[in-house]
């Protein structure tokens, strides 16, 4: 299969910010191991961070009228709480999308337990660190 990990908001600094919610390692180093992961499975990954929500939006057009991935895994990151027009995004294509966070958000702040985007997703995994990612590649193919 070929997947799409699509990061949204903040993400860039994972590894050096909140580093005892989002853990030590970059996310360079866990595209390395998600690369690494997906070959040792057969499949291929693609990565794609913003801070800009618009480009999220055209790089989930993008994927689905290019038909370039399988499926979608999206860590929307504070756009998850608020983002209709990614909810709407993530709506109007046909490739599954996994939303996937690194903390588990329903043990932080009140207003992280509300995600616009979980009912247009396939899937929500949550809590696990990096590892999320990876669990959600594994459900997707399952």
């Amino acid at each position: 299969m070929k997947f799409l990990v699509l990061n949204g908001v903040n993400l860039n600094l994972t590894g050096l910010r909140e580093k005892s919610v989002y853990g030590t390692k970059t996310l360079d180093e866990i595209n390395a191991e998600l690369t690494a992961f997906c070959k040792a499975n057969g499949d291929e990954v693609t990565f794609y961070q913003s801070n800009i929500e618009g480009e999220l939006v055209n790089k989930l057009h993008e994927v689905f009228l290019q038909k370039s991935c399988d499926a979608v895994i999206f860590n929307a990151g504070a756009f998850t709480h608020y983002s209709y027009a990614l909810r709407d995004a993530i709506a109007a294509i046909d490739i599954p999308v996994v939303e996937v966070h690194m903390s588990n958000v329903h043990a932080r702040e009140e207003f992280r337990h509300i995600s616009v985007l979980s009912s247009v997703c396939k899937g929500v995994i949550c809590g696990f660190g990096a590892n999320s990612y990876k669990a959600a590649i594994f459900a997707v193919k399952a």
